[in-house]
C-alpha cells in the first residue's frame, strides 16, 4: 500500500507540525507514505468564493500528483471533501473519478481503511474534541447529535485509545466553530461570536487542549484563545495521536 500524503496550503504554511505527525503516524503503522513536492492548493479557496471554474488548473495538477497512489490522506477534512466532491475535469473524467474515489481524511483512512485498533500514544491532559461541520456532515466521521441514531465518532474512537487521555465532556457535542472558510471574512461578527461559544464550552470543562481533525477550525478557535489570555491550545488530532 502506497499513500500519497495531501498537505494542504495553511497546514504546510502555518502548522507543519500537524504534517510532520501525519506522515509519523502512518510511518509507524506501516504505510509507505511519499510526499508529492509539486503539490499546491487544492482549488477549495476558490471554489468556496464562486470561482470553481477557474481551478481548472489546480484539478489538474492534483491529479498529476496523486493519481497514481493507492490511497490519497490528508490532515484536513475540508479539503478532503471538496476533492471528492468537486474535483473534475471534462479531458480525464476517469482519472478524476478514480481520485475523488480515493482521497481519505486522515481518522477516516485509520478507521476504515488501516482498522487501527490500538495506538502507542500516550497523552495525559484534558482535551476537548471538536467536531468539524464538514467533517461530520460531509464525510461522516462522526453521528449527528439531532438524528435518534446509534452514536459513534471516528476521531473519538482513535482518540479513546490513547493512553492517560481524558475527554471532557461538552454541551453541544457538534455545534460549529463559525469559521466556515470564507464565511469568517464576510461574516466576522457572527463567526467570531460563534467561536467564542465554542471556545467557552471547552473551557467551562477545563480542557487544557482543544483537538479536531481540521487545523482551520482549531485556528479559529486559537485566534479566540489568545485574544481572551487562555491558557488552552489547540491540538491536530494527528500531534495527540502521534504522541509518545
Amino acid at each position: 500500500m502506497t499513500v500519497g500524503l495531501f498537505i494542504p496550503c495553511y497546514v504546510d504554511q502555518f502548522y507543519p507540525n500537524a504534517a510532520i505527525a501525519t506522515l509519523q503516524l502512518l510511518e509507524k503503522l506501516g504505510v509507505t507514505v511519499v510526499y508529492p513536492p509539486n503539490q499546491t492548493c487544492c482549488g477549495q479557496p476558490m471554489a468556496n468564493s464562486g470561482f470553481e471554474h477557474l481551478s481548472e488548473g489546480c484539478n489538474r495538477l492534483f491529479m498529476e500528483n496523486f493519481a497514481e497512489f493507492d490511497y490519497i490522506v490528508a490532515p484536513s477534512g475540508s479539503c478532503v471533501l471538496h476533492i471528492s466532491e468537486h474535483l473534475h475535469d471534462d479531458k480525464q473524467p476517469e482519472t478524476a473519478n478514480n481520485v475523488r474515489h480515493k482521497i481519505y481524511e486522515l481518522t477516516s483512512f485509520l478507521t476504515d481503511v488501516l482498522k487501527v485498533k490500538s495506538l502507542p500514544s500516550k497523552f495525559p491532559h484534558r482535551v476537548g474534541m471538536h467536531q468539524s461541520c464538514h467533517g461530520q456532515r460531509g464525510l461522516h466521521l462522526s453521528q449527528m447529535s439531532e438524528l435518534v441514531a446509534p452514536y459513534f465518532s471516528k476521531p473519538g474512537s482513535l482518540l479513546n485509545m490513547v493512553e492517560g487521555i481524558d475527554l471532557v465532556p461538552l454541551n453541544r457535542v457538534d455545534e460549529c466553530c463559525g469559521f466556515g472558510g470564507t464565511f469568517c471574512v464576510t461574516e466576522e461578527a457572527v463567526s467570531v461570536k460563534m467561536g467564542k461559544d465554542r471556545v467557552a464550552d471547552h473551557l467551562e470543562h477545563k480542557a487544557e487542549f482543544i483537538t479536531g481533525v481540521d487545523m482551520s477550525c482549531l485556528m479559529h478557535m486559537e485566534g479566540i484563545l489568545r485574544r481572551q489570555g487562555s491558557k488552552a491550545k489547540v491540538m491536530h488530532i494527528a500531534e495527540i495521536l502521534n504522541a509518545e
